[in-house]
């Protein structure tokens, strides 16, 4: 609110209607980057609250009108949008509700080598619910990306810097409620996603993470014991990588991490993955403050078919239940 002057019923007002948000992303984000859409479709509308007051001369009459909850009418259409990180380009495309008011949002990450097509199912899923959604592709996330950056160039600490970005960027657009963001990724997009969240956890709202990738770590070690000694490139599962891959894994412990996050945490793992075991979400749940675990039976690393729509029914489902 610009330059208006609030006297003491209409700020009791507003901190009364403040109190029950979801998050503070609004007052915390630290972005410093900025959005380029390069082709728009969606629909998106902001509503502002507005303060009127009469002179100090007149008794003090104060009128505010909160932002309603936002009006889905329907479907969704998709937006490419773009940010920058240390002026490297991180591609992503937003789904949009159709609808008026600022939506909640699910900022979707992808695994290792892999690229946004891979959670493009899952964003599909919330915006047919009504919450927004974004997909996007690390920098030097894989071989096959829109990003700028190559994988030699990557380790999970970069990607938390791209997803801060994409992050702060989302929560600035018209038409998302900043105060609702969410986060989900896939294998190492959801560890990333839960090193972010607890480096934030007031402006996350929640927080699902599919078979999580929390192996990594130990994967590391295996490979160079000796973080002194890590060679200047590596063959990871037929991908080039840097140093630094290895070096940013063996430098904290995610599972020191986790407490920071109290927020609801939703896991999915199948049963039968054989990349990353059952038994590390099983020791994220008992972490995590607030986690629920659930397993679906014969899935493996990666969902498809009905694995896949059981686990999106349940990503939104989980969200649904904390707007």
């Amino acid at each position: 609110m610009k330059n208006k002057k609030l006297y003491l019923p209409a700020l009791l007002a507003v901190c009364v209607m403040i109190a029950g948000s979801c998050g503070n992303a609004a007052q915390t984000a630290q972005s410093t980057q900025t959005a380029a859409e390069t082709t728009t479709t969606a629909q998106e509308q902001t509503t502002e609250s507005e303060v009127t007051t009469v002179p100090e001369t007149e008794e003090t009459t104060t009128t505010t009108t909160a932002d309603e909850a936002p009006v889905f009418t329907g479907g969704y259409e998709t937006a490419e949008k773009e940010f920058y990180r240390d002026g490297k380009k991180i591609a992503g495309k937003l789904f949009m509700p159709n609808g008026s008011g600022n939506f909640p949002a699910v900022i979707l990450s992808h695994g290792f080598g892999a690229n946004m097509s891979n959670v493009e199912g899952y964003a599909k899923a919330f915006a047919d619910e009504g919450i927004a959604a974004y997909i996007f592709d690390f920098i030097g996330g894989g071989n096959d990306i829109q990003s700028d950056g190559e994988m030699k160039e990557m380790s999970v600490l970069t990607e938390a810097e791209d997803l801060n970005v994409v992050f702060d960027g989302v929560a600035a657009l018209d038409g998302i409620d900043p105060d609702k963001m969410f986060l989900m990724g896939e294998s190492q997009g959801g560890f990333v996603s839960s090193y972010v969240a607890a480096t934030r956890p007031d402006d996350i709202c929640g927080l699902v993470a599919l078979y999580p990738a929390y192996s990594l770590q130990d994967d590391s070690w295996q490979r160079t014991p000796d973080i002194n000694d890590i060679p200047e490139t590596m063959n990871i599962m037929g991908k080039t990588l840097g140093r630094i891959y290895n070096y940013d894994a063996m430098s904290f412990d995610i599972y020191d991490m986790l407490p920071d996050y109290d927020g609801k945490v939703l896991l999915i793992h199948g049963t039968a993955d054989n990349l990353v075991p059952l038994s590390y979400s099983e020791r994220a749940a008992e972490t995590f403050p607030d986690a629920e675990l659930i397993t679906i039976e014969k899935a493996g690393h990666g969902f498809g078919g009905k694995a896949f729509r059981e686990a999106a029914q349940l990503a939104v489902d989980f969200v649904k239940g904390l707007i």
